[in-house]
């Protein structure tokens, strides 16, 4: 017989425990179920981890760029160490997510899961039937189709180097392969980046980018774009990537290959087909409630959604949605107005709102103040050379519509966009607000 439930969730990450706490604190019979440590990606994989590495290199960047401005001696990052503080954070997390569960009775399963029926999930044999069930099951790097792709690593697997390796190769150029070729290369890494498009971090504006582009060249990251990688072979004492670009053949030796090109939902292996749930091109086909609209006893949040970007906030956001949904009826509708987006390169660029593209091509009347602010007292009391602001402000209504940073405290300060985006604040609201001075906030005034 079935064991039952009220609500079986596939996945442990951020989307997966909110959900489950809400629900289980109205005395619903709850099941969450991993195939891997409780926590999901970004507290044991992602964001958490890899924010903690760059804690190191930021400090060691810094110490670097104030030699000669009354900072004096040599630093340098002991990885192993490095590795170990990290740790401190990532080891205990799957053992509390685990006790919390039991103080409040939720169900744990280990093990993958696939589904069995339109209500019946199996996990490790076990059958549960529930009346809902809720996919959270996060994302997976895609598949490359590259001889000797196996050699690749992934972000986890980077995130758990014991030693850092003295050549590394990324191949992709967004998040990970911008973020990671900073922390290894302030290591003591020789960095490539081999990227298929025309520029690194498309998510983000490409005059920005291209400032951005100035700290990898300082730290001799070599970032070759339009180049594709077509495979990876045993080299003597490593790997050899082999790849084109513009029609000329390369290969680069190297000691380690990172895959930074990009992830997609995890369904691979929950059997979709067999509970009636409908795929269009890799994403589920939701309904405006996050509800399954061929099994509405089936309900996705976070990254297993798709239907916001691909961040920790958006799926704490579905979380509630679904929550709501599930207790009281569908009736909230997710809301991704404001969602700022950060890639913690050294320093940081962000952004939140329209590109000046997208409000273009939307036919909106605004106006943009843009300025590389190299000169500002934030970038040289950091001794920071990358600082600029990219700002669109509408026409006649003076609300921002977007707002792209880059330097010294931008992941902080493009929360204060973000928050006049979603809730309507003016340029001129913001301009007239006192902020703490001298602080990265107190620039956004000279940024309207």
């Amino acid at each position: 017989m079935p064991k039952q439930y009220d609500l079986v969730i596939i996945g442990t990450g951020t989307a997966a425990a909110g959900v489950a706490m809400r629900v289980r604190a109205e005395g619903w019979r709850v099941a969450i179920m991993d195939f891997r440590p409780f926590g999901g990606t970004c507290a044991l994989r992602g964001c958490d981890p890899k924010k903690m590495l760059i804690g190191g290199a930021s400090a060691i960047d810094h110490v670097r760029r104030m030699h000669g401005k009354g900072v004096v001696g040599e630093n340098h990052i002991d990885w192993h160490e490095l590795l170990a503080f990290k740790s401190t954070f990532t080891d205990p997390v799957p053992e509390r997510n685990k006790q919390r569960y039991a103080d409040k009775g939720i169900h744990p399963y280990y093990g993958h899961a696939r589904f069995t029926g339109k209500n019946t999930v199996e996990v490790e044999g076990e059958v549960l039937e529930a009346k809902h069930i809720l996919i959270a099951s996060g994302a997976e790097p895609v598949r490359l189709n590259i001889r000797g792709e196996e050699h690749l690593v992934n972000n986890e697997g980077f995130l758990s180097l014991q030693a850092l390796p003295s050549r590394i190769v990324l191949v992709g150029g967004g998040y990970i392969a911008a973020e990671f070729s900073h922390i290894a290369a302030r290591a003591g890494a020789n960095v490539t980046i081999l990227h298929r498009g025309e520029r690194m971090l498309n998510h983000f504006d490409p005059e920005l980018v291209g400032w951005l582009m100035e700290s990898f060249q300082s730290l001799g990251i070599d970032v070759r774009t339009q180049t594709s990688v077509e495979a990876i072979e045993h080299a003597a004492g490593g790997y050899r990537v082999l790849a084109s670009s513009s029609g000329a053949r390369l290969s680069i030796e190297a000691d380690l290959i990172v895959h930074a090109a990009g992830r997609a939902p995890a369904f691979d292996m929950l059997d979709l087909e067999v509970a009636g749930i409908e795929v269009d091109k890799g994403r589920l086909r939701l309904n405006e409630y996050l509800q399954s609209v061929s099994n509405p006893a089936v309900y996705a949040a976070g990254d297993a959604a798709q239907m916001g970007p691909p961040l920790t906030p958006v799926s704490s956001h579905d979380a509630k949605v679904v929550a709501t949904n599930l207790l009281k009826g569908n009736h909230q509708k997710p809301d991704y107005r404001g969602v700022p987006s950060v890639a913690f390169t050294i320093p940081p660029i962000a952004a939140v709102g329209l590109t000046e593209a997208e409000a273009r091509r939307q036919n909106l009347k605004f106006r943009v103040q843009s300025q590389k602010a190299s000169g500002w007292f934030t970038a040289r009391q950091a001794a920071e050379p990358v600082y600029g602001f990219k700002v669109l402000v509408a026409e006649g209504t003076d609300l921002v519509l977007g707002a792209h940073l880059v330097g010294p405290n931008v992941d902080e300060v493009i929360n204060l966009f973000a928050l006049a985006i979603r809730h309507g604040l003016t340029a001129e609201s913001l301009k007239t607000t006192m902020f703490a001075y001298p602080t990265g906030a107190s620039d956004i005034g000279y940024m309207l």
